[in-house]
């Protein structure tokens, strides 16, 4: 009988995993390989490259050659390897603190320099690692260790960020669209260029017990309920769209990407203009 794809592509001694009860990380994790999968990538020219945070923790997990990194640098990491070895399948593995907080900076250039990397964001709107404090995805009002009578800080849309410094593929899905979450980290990881997929998650320990969603099935009845597909969502009113979000390809653009215009800095510095 064939191996399944849990027994090929994970390290068995290093599971169970330490995610909580209810968890939608390794709902994400598996999604990757399927994805990994579906394009068949060679396991052994793929990468997996994760920061701090407890979606980091995946690449433990991952039978690939995978890099844990520090704290908001997963993404130079792996701009790094992808400019020293350009043939490689680079793929990050990230959450909403460590790449909206920490990580920003290196975010953003990552996208404006539209470096060939799949970058799945891990979005739980919560620090749920370092004790459940407010991150800066985390929605207005909703409360957090470090918001007791909740957020008032107004929190960024991944998407847009990446959209608007240049990423060529952006799009989200969650825990709850499993197989068109596949779909969309497949569609990233063919695209040539910096690929964002924001993947919305559940986490029911830090954040939904602060927030009066602490049962998991809970929470992903709310990802059903609130999530349309972007071309529905683009027709609904504007009161229609309050406590929703679209999930889907919400954006897409052509543009060099990172490797190959260094490329041409070489032939230039080596006199081999053409």
């Amino acid at each position: 009988m064939k191996p399944r794809i849990y027994e090929q592509h994970f390290r068995q001694n290093r599971l169970p995993h330490l995610w909580c009860p209810g968890c939608g990380n390794g709902i994400v994790m598996k999604a990757i390989v399927e994805a990994i999968v579906k394009k068949n990538l060679d396991p052994d020219k793929t990468i997996i490259v994760s920061g701090i945070g407890c979606s980091s923790r995946a690449s433990g997990y991952m039978d690939f050659d995978t890099l844990h990194t520090a704290h908001g640098r997963a993404i130079p990491f792996a701009t790094g390897i992808k400019l020293a070895r350009p043939e490689l399948n680079v793929i990050v593995i990230t959450g909403d603190g460590d790449c909206m907080a920490i990580g920003g900076n290196h975010f953003i250039h990552g996208a404006r320099r539209n470096v060939d990397l799949t970058v799945v964001l891990f979005n739980n709107n919560i620090y749920g690692m370092t004790g459940g404090q407010a991150s800066p995805t985390t929605p207005l009002d909703k409360k957090a260790t470090t918001a007791p009578y909740g957020c008032v800080d107004n929190p960024f849309d991944p998407c847009s960020l990446a959209a608007a410094a240049g990423a060529t593929y952006v799009a989200r899905s969650t825990a709850y669209h499993v197989p068109h979450l596949i779909n969309m980290i497949a569609g990233g990881i063919e695209n040539k260029g910096f690929s964002l997929i924001e993947a919305i998650v559940q986490c029911p320990t830090a954040f939904g017990r602060k927030n009066k969603m602490a049962d998991p099935a809970q929470m992903m009845m709310w990802m059903r309920d609130n999530a349309v597909m972007k071309p529905a969502f683009d027709k609904l009113a504007d009161d229609k769209k309050a406590g929703k979000f679209p999930i889907g390809l919400l954006h897409q653009h052509q543009f060099i990407d990172y490797d190959h215009a260094y490329d041409k800095v070489i032939e230039i510095a080596g006199g081999v203009e053409k």
